[in-house]
């Protein structure tokens, strides 16, 4: 759907998303007219979720400056999803020596995979809903200049998407770690723009660590592995964070966190995931949700958000971000697979 950036939106019957619900028109009329120093926008903002109605939050960032100039809609939105009050402060742990957890599933019967990634933006930057071409060229240069300075089992290569051979990308399709154009949320949200110029994928050579640059945030850090060892991935993921911003420096604000687009990946920014197979509790969905819900995961299908389980195997991860240490949504995840799998036994 189009709409008339002069007038309050309009929203469908069936339509329940977080900015529906707290986009007053008293809030609409006080900040229309407002605009951050990057020139982004109340309907930047909101236009995602104007057009898509079946957005689950529906709103996006452009910079740091959105969260205190529009902080009428983002601060209810925020502690309508995280639970964050105007009270708290968010707070980071990134000391794998705290987890010190064991592999839940060292027989390799349940988890395929473990995966855990961190977004991070970089400082003096806008956000990519608001970024200019030349400045995620810049971005480009910068933190592929970074990661190919990286060492030992981190070392490996950068491909630009732009020009990129047909070989190499077979090969990356093939190791399903080729992104694409986001959808139509991120689409709406300007993060398209563009495409597929100044983004590119680094991989080290075991194929165990990667990092998406310029995707929907600048940076996607991603260590992973087959199997379960949850504290291995985690170990290396932590290295590589702190190696990186030794020279690229990271967007983050003393209140959220680490600054993102998407106002569901504030504070850790942290996704940690494994992808389990659960045949038997594939078909009693509500024992599932329970014990999802009482670890604070989500979970979905294997092709990511808003696909469905095959197989009975599910993408499992931490649902909290915001409030909680990187070493707390970790425990999650690993609390939340141990009683999946105990629950699967039963």
């Amino acid at each position: 759907m189009t709409w008339d950036f002069s007038s309050f939106p309009r929203f469908s019957s069936n339509c329940t998303s977080l900015l529906r619900r707290h986009l007053s028109k008293g809030v609409f009329d006080s900040l229309k007219d407002k605009k951050t120093s990057n020139g982004f926008t109340l309907f930047q903002a909101i236009n995602s979720g104007v057009v898509n109605q079946d957005s689950a939050v529906g709103v996006y960032a452009g910079d740091a400056e959105s969260f205190d100039l529009f902080s009428s809609l983002f601060n209810p939105i925020i502690a309508d999803y995280h639970g964050f009050s105007s009270k708290d402060t968010h707070r980071s742990d990134l000391d794998p020596g705290k987890l010190s957890i064991s592999n839940p599933d060292p027989e390799g019967a349940f988890i395929l995979s473990t995966r855990i990634r961190v977004g991070r933006n970089l400082a003096e930057m806008p956000l990519g809903p608001a970024i200019s071409k030349d400045q995620r060229k810049d971005i480009e240069t910068l933190v592929a200049d970074s990661l190919l300075c990286l060492e030992d089992d981190l070392a490996g290569t950068y491909y630009p998407l732009t020009g990129m051979e047909e070989n190499i990308q077979r090969q990356l399709i093939a190791d399903h770690f080729l992104f694409k154009a986001g959808d139509r949320f991120l689409d709406a949200a300007g993060l398209n723009r563009d495409w597929p110029e100044a983004r590119g994928i680094f991989h080290n050579q075991e194929k165990t660590f990667l990092v998406w640059v310029n995707e929907e945030d600048q940076l996607r850090i991603i260590s992973m592995q087959q199997g379960g060892d949850i504290q291995a991935v985690f170990e290396r993921l932590i290295v590589a964070v702190e190696k990186i911003e030794e020279t690229v420096p990271f967007l983050v604000d003393p209140r959220f966190g680490y600054l993102t687009s998407c106002p569901t990946n504030l504070g850790t920014a942290m996704r940690a995931s494994v992808h389990i197979r659960l045949p038997k509790l594939a078909m009693d969905r509500s024992a599932l949700k329970a014990i999802t819900d009482k670890h604070h995961l989500q979970i979905r299908g294997i092709h990511g958000e808003h696909s469905e389980s095959e197989s009975g195997i599910f993408d499992v991860s931490n649902r909290r971000r915001l409030g909680v240490t990187e070493v707390e949504c970790v425990r999650d995840m690993y609390a939340g697979v141990v009683a999946l799998i105990n629950k699967e036994k039963e």
